[in-house]
């Protein structure tokens, strides 16, 4: 067969979150750009809960938006219902969470992607990368050892590119089970990816087994919600995108419910725990710890007497509802029996069974900071393929990765975000620095600087970056300068403006349950008081000009929380210095004769590109971090001389 080639700049091998914002990153950045996906129907496809969102997860969404991504604007678009989680608690865990219409989201993702110019969709098999061994010596004092030409497809075709980013997904060798039948396949029933894994190994990139699963999808008339407690959305809503007008999202919304496993679930599950593939070594992939099974709940959490069960639409194009918290891959008989004794879900009929799914995804210790593997030149990754789990995390690494492929293709300075920057900071760095033994999913305790990394202020944090790399146009980076000017004028203001202790004030004081004044104070001072907020001071503050809800909640937050702010970005000074402390590319760890065998395998291993990632790696103390910057620093000593 004669061989056909085609030429491209990018080409995105799935589109699922991160292959759909890696693909729209470098087709916007101006390069031209192919998107391979196994099915050109299921584009940001949700084969496991259709929201968006939650704990942490939100922060990641409105970063991905500062940045000039497009989950948070496709999510405004498409939602079914939308909560802003622990509201009870301080503003750095407050986070967005919206249920989505999954058929609604995934045609929507799927028009922005065909709309967008130098982008084209391509359904096809992805069979092989194709690389050349590299023999610029600049390139392997970098430590490359190949360099990407393009891939190949299961029907021969070769498309030549300067840049590939793997966003497979849970798709490579992708097997579906569900008790003790097996199907070779990708989720929901898609075809699986069987010959990409070989090459990659070929490449010398080496991969490991993990596994995710999800529940059943219930007929919904099937289900009883009178016995099930009903879960409203907020009101008013709140977009996820810095650009989305909160007016075009106050819309009516559907309800969401919940109910309990209990005893009699709990029995059944262990009664059959033997023909759990997990529990019966069938499953080699590891599992998420921080999503379990509703049968490793009960095994490792004996004492729990019930788990909560979310119900939850899959769109108003269906009845199906998903039935969150009971992800299981128990054999079907199991699987109705233990649903049935959950309160409205006693005469359920399954649509769809609950399962668990093995895939091939990248060992630990094979990423740069850039998120392109390392041996590899022009070979980036992004999602579930570098073992991590969740839509946002896959969105936020498909955004970045695609923003270095273009960079590294125009030669320009790559993107960084660290870990006192943005959530995605801390995902990109703990994948590239952590050992992670199962599917790494994100969450605000992973966040050393939580306070500063708030979901509020990530337009301010982020969008100079997006800015800078080409994705926020200049209007809307303009507008950004404005708030923050809006801001600091308010927040000035409330502290140069004093009240006294006159009759007028103590009664504003009592009336809303606060102490009586002894003496002036600040109207920033009074705002720190629990009782009082911006708002109610506005009868004592007759000079204030009417300002945007989103710079109000800016000042607020600034002034309420200004002492612990300035404490962590105290602790981010010290964080920058041992960032900007590099290690040369080429240092040789056994010629640091002090450090332990194990800081030595780990620091060969991980490669750290500065002091601050490999004081992160695990095995790695301080004591060795110490003996290497005095390595290091007796190198600098000695170079100087030599000049």
């Amino acid at each position: 067969m004669m061989e056909v080639r085609e030429k491209t700049d990018v080409i995105v091998v799935g589109a699922g979150h991160a292959g759909c914002e890696a693909a729209l990153a470098c087709a916007r950045l101006g390069l031209e750009t192919i998107i391979f996906t196994m099915s050109a129907d299921n584009i940001a496809f949700m084969p496991c809960n259709p929201h968006i969102g939650g704990s942490s997860k939100g922060h990641l969404v409105r970063e991905i938006d500062a940045l000039g991504g497009e989950m948070a604007k496709v999510i405004d678009k498409t939602f079914l219902q939308s909560k802003m989680l622990n509201t009870s608690k301080g503003p750095a865990v407050h986070s967005l969470r919206c249920q989505a219409d999954k058929m609604e989201y995934s045609k929507t993702m799927r028009k922005v992607l065909e709309s967008q110019e130098r982008i084209t969709i391509k359904q096809a098999e992805v069979s092989e990368i194709l690389f050349e061994e590299v023999t610029d010596p600049e390139l392997k004092k970098e430590g490359y050892l190949r360099k990407i030409t393009g891939v190949k497809i299961f029907s021969g075709m070769i498309y030549e590119a300067k840049a590939v980013i793997l966003c497979t997904g849970t798709y490579l060798k992708s097997r579906c089970l569900t008790g003790e039948a097996i199907t070779y396949s990708g989720p929901n029933g898609l075809l699986p990816s069987n010959l990409l894994s070989d090459s990659l190994i070929k490449a010398g990139i080496e991969l490991r087994r993990f596994k995710t699963g999800t529940p059943a999808r219930m007929d919904g008339n099937s289900i009883d919600y009178s016995k099930m407690a009903e879960q409203f959305g907020d009101t008013p809503v709140i977009p996820f995108s810095f650009d989305t007008d909160p007016a075009d999202v106050q819309k009516p919304q559907v309800s969401c419910w919940l109910t309990y496993t209990n005893e009699k679930t709990h029995e059944i599950i262990r009664n059959n725990i033997d023909r759990s593939p997990i529990y019966a070594g069938i499953i080699e992939g590891i599992g998420p710890r921080y999503c379990p099974s509703i049968e490793d709940k009960v095994v490792k959490f004996p004492d729990h007497e019930r788990h909560q069960v979310f119900v939850e639409p899959e769109g108003t194009y269906t009845n199906e509802m998903y039935i969150d918290g009971m992800s299981s891959s128990m054999p079907e008989d199991v699987q109705l029996a233990m649903y049935r004794t959950v309160p409205g879900l006693e005469n359920c009929k399954i649509v769809k069974n609950a399962y668990a799914i093995e895939y091939d995804c990248l060992c630990p210790g094979q990423l740069n900071p850039t998120l392109e593997i390392k041996n590899v030149r022009g070979l980036f990754s992004a999602g579930q393929f570098n073992g991590s789990s969740g839509y946002e995390e896959a969105a936020a690494q498909g955004l970045y990765a695609g923003i270095n492929s273009a960079m590294q293709i125009f030669g320009k300075e790559y993107l960084t975000i660290d870990r006192s920057e943005g959530y995605i900071g801390v995902l990109v760095d703990d994948l590239v620095t952590k050992e992670n033994l199962e599917p790494y999913r994100m969450m605000t305790s992973r966040a050393e600087y939580r306070l500063l990394l708030r979901q509020d202020n990530a337009d301010i944090r982020l969008r100079g970056k997006g800015h800078e790399v080409g994705l926020i146009s200049d209007e809307k980076y303009e507008k950004l300068l404005e708030k923050e000017r809006l801001i600091k004028e308010e927040v000035d203001r409330l502290k140069a403006t004093s009240v006294g202790a006159n009759s007028r004030i103590q009664d504003f004081m009592e009336r809303n349950g606060s102490t009586p004044l002894k003496t002036a104070t600040t109207l920033a001072e009074l705002i720190c008081r629990p009782e009082l907020t911006y708002e109610n001071i506005a009868e004592i503050d007759p000079d204030r000009t009417l300002l945007p809800a989103d710079v109000v909640e800016q000042v607020e937050i600034t002034i309420r929380y200004e002492g612990y702010i300035s404490r962590q970005e105290r602790q981010v000074e010290q964080f920058k210095k041992l960032e900007k402390k590099l290690i040369p590319a080429d240092i040789d760890y056994n010629d640091v004769s002090s450090l332990r065998l194990e800081a030595r395998q780990k620091l060969e291993k991980f490669r750290p590109f500065n002091i601050g990632q490999a004081s992160r790696i695990g095995g790695v103390n301080p004591a060795d971090i110490s003996v290497l910057i005095i390595y290091l620093d007796s190198v600098m000593r000695g170079n100087t001389n030599e000049n």
